[in-house]
């Protein structure tokens, strides 16, 4: 892999994640998204850690990790009988490979895209490769589908 100069946090959101929101009261860029879901419905949320080496090799094509990263969470909101409203990405570089996080955020954002599933927020940090992501939907009041 080629690696590219150094970047900081800030520049590295708001090159690769920042978007406009759609539905979201504030999404990206400050210390908490706002998500407002329609009158009568609950807020479903669920988080899942994918941590390489454990849920994927460490030569997986980015933009699959990136659709992966974000698919279990999505499944997770189905299971529920919940319709995504948006999602925060925290995640965990060894260093920056720019190649690596064009190819990342192309499928997590394509996957996003086609579940009107908006990116409102998370974190970045440097360390061993580890994606969290947590993801938030709204279910009518009462219709939650549940294990029991």
């Amino acid at each position: 892999m080629a690696y590219a100069r150094s970047m900081g946090e800030f520049d590295l959101i708001a090159r690769y994640f920042t978007r406009p929101v759609q539905r979201a009261a504030l999404g990206v860029g400050d210390d908490c998204a706002l998500l407002a879901p329609a009158p009568g419905m609950h807020l479903a949320v669920s988080s899942d850690m994918l941590v390489q080496g454990r849920h994927f090799f460490a030569d997986v094509s980015p933009e699959t990790l990136g659709h992966k990263a974000l698919a279990v969470n999505l499944s997770d909101l189905a299971a529920c009988g919940a319709r995504p409203l948006g999602f925060t990405l925290a995640l965990a570089l060894p260093h920056v490979d720019e190649a690596w996080l064009a190819g990342f955020s192309r499928g997590l954002l394509a996957l996003a895209d086609a579940h009107g599933c908006e990116l409102v927020g998370g974190d970045t940090t440097q360390g061993p490769l580890n994606i969290c992501i947590t993801v938030f939907g709204e279910v009518p009041a009462g219709q939650a589908l549940l294990r029991s």
